[in-house]
């Protein structure tokens, strides 16, 4: 059993910062960062390897977002930089608790959390 909860979203402007945090509890294979906008399919943005620390981007983020980990606090986090208004959607952190050909795929994740808003403005 894997229970997430995320924070850390609100309301930059364009070319802001912002951070967002999962902490989990449980075993987690991966952890990953994922977006979805109203009417829209989610994406992956960000994953995390629990032992290797080994990254994964989607290439819309590549050089502006940075995800961590803090194994003993056993959080995530998602540094994002250079935000743009195509950022703005619902973040939602999500756990493997088994590896996944598609790291990036929603569909390989068991456990999610609530969500947190990014809205970037122009």
């Amino acid at each position: 059993q894997v229970q997430l909860v995320e924070s850390g979203g609100g309301s930059v402007q364009a070319g802001g910062s912002l951070r967002l945090s999962c902490v989990a509890s449980g075993y987690t294979y991966s952890m990953g960062w994922f977006r979805q906008t109203p009417g829209k399919e989610r994406e992956g943005v960000a994953v995390i390897y629990g032992r290797s620390s080994s990254t994964v981007y989607d290439d819309s983020v590549k050089g502006r977002f940075t995800i961590s980990q803090d194994n003993a606090k056993r959080t995530v986090y998602l540094q994002m930089t250079s935000l743009k208004p195509e950022d703005t959607a619902m973040y939602y952190c999500a756990a493997a608790v088994n590896s996944r050909s598609d790291i990036l795929n929603p569909l390989a994740y068991n456990y999610w959390g609530q969500g947190t808003q990014v809205t970037v403005s122009s």
